[in-house]
């Protein structure tokens, strides 16, 4: 089988491309990525040599090159993961995740389409989005995969988008498709613009840790390993045309979190608890801020048997681990140096 996965340089594509390489020798799979800011081929430095595993550098914006390569490649399957994904970077320039997170997505939908033509049973385009999408919730309650669409930024309102047009092209042209919308992600790898990467580096390095407006939003939070494994599985065995709601099953709020992750990094720098809290800086709320997201993770338990692997504590504790351990990653991100691994690597 050989299985198209787009964003796969990225956060969650890179733990996916690795779980994928190394769990089914006996797939194909194909990497495309534009190696934007987000994009880090040295994410995936141990499996780049793997003989089925293929790199392609490439924008989903470019609907000749996403034909071309269809066309070349004739994929079986599409995990689709590339998107512009910053809810902040969005609020400054919306037409950018309209191009990637729509258009994208389109372009992608179209040559699957006009490759498939005719032989769609045989073929899945596997669509991964967001909780963002369903909007906010109080206090209580919990999104369901019915939970109506109510996207209050332009990063989630171009994510809604792109589900809406996989879910049509379903309906209209017969692709079979999937679609799942995680929570919040977190863990290795991650770009350190994201909440918990941002505070573990700041607080290594005894710099303020930014919190919006008084820390009361809440999250659920996934490890981004677990995520990879619910792709696998709604991949897998999930139902064609069914939506499946991926969460951790750990809200917290941000102050909450915020205060757990400088205990957790005062233990393990060995300084006095209560050192790193003093970095905490309230900040001016972000434009729009949702209050609370919440998944009701039943219907992917119940019928595809995936259950999260890690508590929020251990699963923070594993990143903070992996961030004190990997230093020259988060210099290179930082400096920019990691953007210079392709050429370095594939323009030999």
């Amino acid at each position: 089988m050989k299985i198209l996965i787009t964003g796969g340089a990225g956060f969650i594509g890179s733990h996916v491309v690795r779980l994928f390489v190394t769990k089914y020798p006996e797939y194909q799979i194909f990497n495309l990525d534009k190696l934007t800011y987000a994009g880090n081929l040295e994410n995936l430095k141990d499996i780049e040599d793997q003989p089925n595993y293929t790199f392609i550098k490439g924008d989903i914006v470019d609907e000749a090159f996403m034909n071309e390569i269809f066309q070349e490649n004739q994929f079986d399957a599409v995990i689709h993961l590339a998107a512009e994904s910053h809810v902040d970077r969005s609020i400054t320039d919306p037409m950018a995740f309209v191009k990637t997170n729509v258009i994208g997505t389109c372009n992608l939908l179209n040559a699957a389409r006009e490759t498939w033509k005719g032989n769609y049973s045989k073929h899945l385009f596997y669509h991964v989005s967001t909780d963002e999408v369903y909007g906010t919730l109080g206090e209580t309650g919990m999104f369901t995969e019915e939970t109506k669409y109510d996207p209050h930024s332009p990063y989630s309102a171009s994510k809604a988008s792109s589900d809406h047009f996989v879910r049509a092209y379903y309906d209209t042209y017969g692709i079979l498709v999937k679609v799942s919308n995680c929570s919040n992600n977190y863990g290795p790898n991650h770009f350190p613009e994201k909440l918990i990467p941002l505070a573990i580096n700041n607080i290594q390095n005894m710099k303020p840790v930014p919190v919006y407006g008084k820390g009361e939003n809440v999250r659920d939070w996934l490890f981004v390993k677990d995520h990879a494994t619910a792709i696998d599985a709604v991949f897998h065995k999930g139902k064609v045309g069914e939506t499946y709601n991926i969460g951790g099953v750990n809200e917290w709020k941000n102050i909450d979190l915020i205060r757990l992750l400088c205990d957790t990094m005062d233990e393990k720098l060995g300084r006095e608890k209560g050192t790193s809290q003093k970095l905490i800086t309230f900040v001016t709320d972000r434009a729009g801020h949702d209050l609370r997201y919440a998944i009701d993770s039943s219907k992917i338990m119940n019928e595809l048997g995936w259950k999260p692997s890690v508590t929020f504590e251990e699963g923070l504790a594993k990143t903070v681990d992996w961030y004190l351990e990997n230093p020259e990653w988060l210099k290179h991100v930082t400096s920019g140096a990691y953007q210079h691994y392709y050429e370095e690597q594939y323009n030999r």
